[in-house]
């Protein structure tokens, strides 16, 4: 597994990513609270629909999506990638979705769930290797760490979402 000690070391911030044990356990455990109907807090998903989202944007990050960047992020990417990746801010209600990650339609939860904890396991298993080298839509190229960290603040914000 990757150890963020150079990522604190670089950044002197302490953020945590889905290359570290503790923080793919905490997902877990929080996705486990999840019910199909557990009440959103903002948005238009459903929980069965959030995990798939959840789902495809693993695949994006894992290379089997390849989206292209779009302008609005090579204008304004380089602002939110500091906010989210290097100080740790959580993601913004209503955050903007790159068209190949959106669900809009049913979904069966206990499918989608059992779906979603693979591919963090997947992920978390793979380290540094599986991720892309493609750039995000928005932010533009990242390192595996980044990835690491944008896939957990992309989870928690969505856990959040649904108040788990």
């Amino acid at each position: 597994m990757f150890t963020d000690v150079r990522w604190k070391e670089w950044t002197g911030i302490d953020v945590k990513n889905l290359f570290e044990a503790a923080t793919v356990e905490e997902v877990q455990e929080r996705l486990a609270q999840l019910r199909p109907d557990s009440e959103r807090q903002w948005g238009k998903m459903n929980p069965a629909q959030m995990l798939a989202h959840c789902s495809a944007a693993i695949n994006t990050v894992t290379g089997k999506n390849f989206p292209r960047r779009i302008l609005l992020g090579r204008l304004l990417g380089p602002l939110a990638k500091k906010s989210l990746i290097v100080k740790g801010e959580p993601m913004r209600r209503n955050s903007m979705t790159e068209k190949s990650a959106l669900v809009t339609d049913a979904r069966n939860f206990v499918v989608e769930k059992h779906r979603l904890c693979e591919s963090i396991d997947r992920f978390a298993a793979g380290g540094p290797e599986i991720c892309t080298k493609h750039p995000h839509f928005f932010l533009g190229p990242l390192t595996p760490e980044e990835w690491a960290i944008l896939t957990y603040q992309h989870l928690d914000h969505h856990l959040r979402q649904f108040g788990v």
